[in-house]
């Protein structure tokens, strides 16, 4: 039987989803919990890994068992073995060709920014932070720039795994509410640090120090060097991957609801 979850995190304690040789993951909390649950390994394939201090509100994850256990039971007895600042908000049986990161039509994340003189305090690591006003005018002309099929080279990280520089970025759609920004973005897919990277440009261009039309010469350029600095973690969210309706799988939780910014 092959099951699909849906994972809600906090990612401030954790050196992101995968697994790694050095710090905390959340991939590994997962298992840890799945094989108490089962008694059995684990090994779960994520829709998209997220570095570092990135939250999740909606990362899919599949994996094959030869347990028959009811869906509610996938979500109440992983949720009474994982640490507090992680949940399995749903899980759902899928056919055997389902691959939570193969089958998704796009992945979706979202960035809060706090625009205020004063840094964040009771939402310290939720959020990200500027204190020069920023202009959505300005903003929106760059983004409408980066929509489309793009080298985005020169917003990716050094360490990037991903085979070609080469995504279509479907959207950006920019909103505030009171002093907080929201920034979601939509792709086929994204390079490492792609969006810390464009949030430090569109930043840039928001309180003026650069152009609009920047941004076009910072794509162009296919140089890391071009761009602005990677921007904080912090306000990142990974708000889960687009599937075809024919697997039944829900596009967002209740999550989504309480995120700063609509």
């Amino acid at each position: 039987m092959r099951l699909a979850l849906g994972i809600s995190y906090n990612g401030l304690a954790y050196q992101g989803w995968q697994s790694q040789a050095t710090g905390l993951t959340v991939q590994d909390r997962l298992e840890t919990a799945l094989r108490q649950f089962t008694t059995q390994r684990i090994t779960t394939l994520c829709a998209g890994r997220t570095d570092a201090g990135v939250h999740g509100l909606m990362q899919v994850i599949h994996f094959d068992t030869l347990l028959e256990r009811p869906e509610s039971a996938w979500v109440r007895g992983p949720n009474a073995l994982l640490p507090h600042d992680i949940a399995v908000q749903w899980a759902k049986v899928v056919p055997a060709g389902f691959h939570c990161r193969a089958s998704a039509r796009s992945r979706r994340y979202a960035y809060v920014l706090l625009d205020s003189p004063v840094r964040p305090s009771i939402d310290t690591g939720r959020v990200g932070w500027v204190y020069q006003p920023l202009a959505l005018d300005r903003m929106q002309q760059a983004a409408e720039q980066l929509i489309g099929e793009h080298d985005f080279s020169s917003f990716r990280a050094s360490a990037c795994q991903a085979l070609s520089p080469v995504k279509h970025l479907m959207q950006i759609n920019i909103s505030r509410r009171g002093a907080y920004w929201r920034f979601e973005f939509e792709a086929n897919a994204f390079l490492h640090h792609m969006i810390r990277n464009l949030m430090g440009c569109l930043i840039m261009v928001g309180d003026g120090r650069r152009h609009p039309d920047w941004v076009n010469e910072v794509l162009a350029a296919r140089d890391r060097d071009a761009a602005a600095p990677t921007f904080s973690p912090h306000g990142l969210y990974f708000l889960g991957p687009r599937y075809d309706p024919v697997w039944g799988l829900p596009e967002q939780t209740v999550l989504f609801d309480g995120l700063p910014g609509a």
